[in-house]
Order: structure tokens, then C-alpha cells, then sequence
């Protein structure tokens, strides 16, 4: 399963969070969720925006207005002279929605393990019409420069203008797909080449995530949570297999003893009984 699915969707709740951040009644739930496709469209369409590298785009939805939170590689061609990029972009998502629009830049330091940007970065080296291996190789030893412990490209596509399409892959570190408590990004891009398009599929894994606040398993509480649902003390530590099987070795070892104890004092000799033993023999 973990080699098919969106590796992010897969992990929402447990590591990974929502790109979207709202509540609504349940009849107006397509509107909201068409609104929101249809600012994000908008926004990567906008011609203010397609130098700037954005990774993600955040909405966070309030009673009366509508926050954006672009994440971006390159602010500064965002926010262009004086604020005038900016401006021009909040005047064309003001015509998508109705609410007021408040728009927040959040730049991304580190590129070269951001999977979406390495991936819009590989499909505009084939639109240059590159080596598509040479693109592969070099993303991959970015990444792992950048600290990754893994990364896979996986291109789909007339790779090199050859008649039949085909899939190439190339894999450097670990990718644990299957192990949801693995900080695993995935990215996807297209690129438009004169042979049709070729498709962009990047992994980037960054470690393993221990948080006490975040599920191991989606169908599992969080383990704050869980240990107030079960009545424990907030800070004792939960008991493990190890000490359960110690706690029961050191039981039975008492019992045994008081058992031991016990039957030597049915076969020891009675004080009165002794005595007049004694005397018999005398």
C-alpha cells in the first residue's frame, strides 16, 4: 500500500497536516472545497507568480476573511518593488472569493529538500531540454547534501524524444514507504516538452518523527490523549512488556516461598511432641 498512495496523504494526522484549515456545515462543504481549488489555480496561473517557487499554498479560513500563506523559495519576486507584486496578486484571488483575503509569505530555506521544488526544478531542466539523467543524478546529490537520508525521481514520459514512452527511477539512501512515522516528502510536476509531456514523481525522506503529540498509527489516539482517557498519571511513565514480565517473575517467586515456608512448618516437629519423646526414651 505505502508503494501506491500519496506518501503525504497517507501521513495527515500523524506527521503531516492539512493544507487547508477550516470547518464548515456539511452543505456547504463542495462550495468551500471548489473555492479553495479554484484560489490555488488562480494563484499558480498568475504571471506575478511563476518565477517565484511555491511549494505550498495554506488556507486558513475565519468567519470573515480568508488567510493565505504562500510558501516560496524566492519572496522577493512575491512581493516585487514596494509591495507592488503583492498587490496585484490580492486584486485577481479578491475576484475568486468574497471574503476579505489576507496573504502571508513564508520563505523556504531549505530547498534542496523541499520534494515539490526539486521536482518543479527537474521539469524545467527538461523543458531546457537537458539531459534528463544528468538532472536525476544531480537532484538526488543535492538532496542528500542537504541533509536527506533518502531521495527517488521516478520520470514518465518520451524521455530523450524516444517514440515509446517509458519510466526510468533512480534511488539514493532509504525511502521506509511502509513506516508512517517516517518524515517522508513527495513532490509532482509536469514538463512541458516538444515531445509531449514527461512527468516528475520525487521522494525525499528526512528522518524518523518521535513526537508524544503525534499518532503512530492513523486509527490510534494521540498518547497524550489516550493515557487521560485510561486515568494515568500524567507524568509516570506507562508500563512496558519487560516490567509486566518481571512483576509477575517477582510474584510468583514470593508465592513460591511463602508455599515452601508454609510446608516446613507442617513437617517440623511439635515442641510438646519432642519433649515427651524425650522423656519416653529416658
Amino acid at each position: 500500500m505505502g508503494q501506491k498512495v500519496n506518501p503525504i496523504g497517507l501521513r495527515i494526522g500523524i506527521n503531516k497536516e492539512w493544507s487547508s484549515h477550516w470547518y464548515v456545515e456539511p452543505r456547504e462543504y463542495a462550495k468551500t472545497l471548489h473555492e479553495d481549488l479554484a484560489i490555488r489555480r488562480r494563484l499558480l496561473e498568475l504571471e506575478e507568480t511563476k518565477g517565484a517557487d511555491i511549494s505550498e499554498i495554506e488556507i486558513i479560513r475565519h468567519p470573515q476573511r480568508i488567510t493565505l500563506v504562500i510558501h516560496s523559495a524566492r519572496p522577493g519576486v512575491l512581493i516585487g518593488t514596494k509591495g507592488a507584486n503583492i498587490d496585484k496578486i490580492g486584486a485577481q484571488i479578491q475576484k475568486v472569493t468574497q471574503k476579505k483575503l489576507q496573504i502571508k509569505i513564508k520563505e523556504i530555506k531549505k530547498v534542496d529538500t523541499n520534494a515539490q521544488l526539486v521536482a518543479q526544478n527537474i521539469a524545467r531542466q527538461l523543458e531546457n531540454r537537458q539531459s534528463f539523467r544528468r538532472a536525476m543524478k544531480s537532484a538526488i546529490q543535492n538532496a542528500l547534501k542537504g541533509g536527506a537520508q533518502g531521495c527517488k525521481v521516478r520520470l514518465s514520459g518520451r524521455l530523450g524524444g524516444s517514440d515509446m514512452s517509458r519510466t526510468e527511477e533512480l534511488k539514493d539512501g532509504r525511502i521506509p514507504l511502509h513506516t508512517l512515522r517516517a518524515d517522508i516528502d513527495y513532490g509532482f510536476a509536469e514538463a512541458n516538452t516538444t515531445f509531449g509531456k514527461i512527468g516528475v514523481k520525487v521522494w525525499i525522506y528526512q528522518g524518523m518523527v518521535y513526537s508524544q503529540d503525534k499518532n503512530e498509527d492513523a486509527g490510534q489516539l494521540a498518547r497524550k490523549a489516550r493515557r487521560e482517557s485510561l486515568g494515568e498519571p500524567r507524568g509516570e511513565r506507562r508500563e512496558s512488556g519487560q516490567d509486566r514480565q518481571g512483576r509477575r517473575e517477582r510474584v510468583e517467586r514470593a508465592e513460591l516461598g511463602e508455599q515452601s515456608d508454609r510446608n516446613e512448618r507442617r513437617t517440623a516437629p511439635r515442641p510438646e511432641a519432642s519433649r515427651a519423646e524425650g522423656e519416653a526414651r529416658s
